[in-house]
């Protein structure tokens, strides 16, 4: 797709900083960068090869430095936008950006929407719809494994894996056209149990990427892990242990927390979305009482459940009774006894085995036993083959588009096994590859990619 329009933004968060990057795309990139860079050396910037740096003097309104910079551009389709582009790497100063910018503005370039050099890069077949997507997932990673499984998408891992069914799919249909347009030709039986054979194949592809979805939302978020228990228990200093910071209010008053708290942490490869809740208890105070109903409404909606309970006491009805509700839930969950440095002594030391399939011992204070915590979150949660990074779908509309595809192939498996005509088959392997389209952009929506794009940064 051909633009005749320039686009420029600042490309580095807002603020102050060491390095302040201007990018340029667009039919005149690179003859606006000429006329706000003036090199230091004998020769201009065109003179020097594409993408090598070169040392010079970014140019205000009238022509006078603002700052020395180095400056390097790239000629279509060698770029990352598929367009001429240049970049400015200037001192981090959010003056030396903003004037730089009104440069380049004045010589015709515009303002860059949201996420516009990416959806760029996507129109101009740099990158498919699920590579595009895996930009703006690592520029919101906030772990580790998030970051990494974001760059396995962009590096093309879920689009290889898409176009693998969709290919097969392909093979299909070409082989259902030849018998529409050479009807004396019937289907041999050993071909037809081929084809319902790749029809399977392809239907439980489909059924393990679709159900890839929790995993990779997990990876992106992290895992809802609500932290429950009587007052006082300890719940809000686990929190702020685990945090690093205080994070939420700690007093001796029983009651203290009267709303949920959350908080995203990293407890050894598991990214949590931690939420302290208010203790569970019966109450007359309305306030505590709709903190008590947050936090059943908390253990609803969580996939991990950390239970406290006060290790300096003996196991009250009341724990007892949040043991079998958090148990019911049928949740993985972890009994974890609070106070260790207070409690070497104490019954409930003795009794975490046989009351919990998960359970530790911690000081949120020493940071005694959080290790341990750690260990038994990540055998709750196992990390992932190293092959599998990039592979695995990260928001609901990819999960949404893959389950469709799978129904039309399950129920183009279903047609062939009855017996029914090729042309009928035809239409849900062609819904099969519509729906699988979607999911690499090359059957999208205008409003889709809209959405998808405006969540990103401008200059992105």
């Amino acid at each position: 797709m051909y633009y005749t329009d320039t686009i420029a933004a600042i490309s580095t968060p807002a603020g102050s900083g060491a390095i302040g990057v201007l990018r340029l795309s667009g039919p005149q990139a690179v003859e606006i960068a000429e006329k706000c860079f003036k090199p230091l050396g004998p020769r201009g910037l065109t003179d020097h090869a594409p993408r090598c740096l070169v040392y010079g003097d970014l140019l205000d309104l009238e022509g006078r430095p603002i700052d020395r910079v180095l400056c390097t551009y790239s000629l279509s389709p060698a770029s990352y936008t598929g367009e001429d582009t240049a970049e400015f790497h200037c001192h981090g100063a959010p003056m030396v950006l903003s004037l730089g910018l009104e440069a380049l503005f004045a010589q015709g370039a515009r303002q860059a929407g949201p996420g516009e050099f990416t959806r760029r890069a996507f129109l101009n077949g740099k990158l498919d719809l699920a590579q595009a997507e895996a930009v703006g997932d690592l520029l919101e990673a906030r772990s580790r494994e998030g970051a990494r499984h974001a760059a396995g998408q962009l590096a093309g891992a879920l689009s290889k894996r898409i176009g693998e069914i969709y290919s097969a799919l392909v093979d299909v249909m070409a082989h259902f056209h030849a018998v529409l347009d050479y009807p004396d030709e019937d289907i041999d039986p050993f071909r037809l149990e081929e084809l319902n054979g790749i029809l399977r194949g392809q239907e439980d592809a489909l059924r393990t990427l679709a159900g890839s979805y929790q995993r990779g939302r997990y990876l992106r978020d992290g895992i809802p892990c609500a932290i429950v228990g009587r007052p006082n228990a300890g719940k809000s200093s686990l929190l702020n242990a685990l945090a690093g910071y205080e994070r939420a209010i700690v007093t001796d008053i029983p009651g203290t927390t009267r709303d949920t708290v959350e908080e995203r942490v990293e407890l050894g490869n598991v990214t949590l979305r931690l939420i302290d809740t208010a203790g569970l208890r019966d109450t007359d105070d309305p306030i505590e009482r709709m903190g008590v109903e947050r936090s059943r409404q908390a253990i609803e909606q969580a996939e991990l459940i950390l239970l406290i309970v006060d290790g300096t006491v003996r196991l009250t009805p009341e724990d007892l009774d949040l043991m079998r509700t958090v148990s019911d839930t049928g949740k993985p969950w972890v009994l974890v006894v609070s106070k260790k440095d207070l409690a070497r002594n104490a019954s409930s030391l003795g009794v975490i085995g046989a009351k919990a399939p998960h359970a530790v011992a911690v000081s949120s204070a020493t940071g005694e036993g959080l290790d341990d915590l750690a260990a038994a979150v990540e055998y709750l949660f196992p990390r992932g083959s190293d092959a599998s990074y990039g592979q695995m779908l990260t928001n609901q509309r990819q999960a949404e588009a893959a389950g469709r595809a799978r129904e039309a192939v399950g129920r183009a498996r279903e047609a062939l096994e009855a017996g029914i005509t090729p042309d009928a088959l035809l239409t849900d392997v062609e819904e099969a590859l519509s729906a699988l389209g979607e999911l690499t952009g090359q059957s999208v929506r205008e409003d889709i990619t809209d959405r998808i794009f405006s969540r990103f940064c401008v200059g992105k």
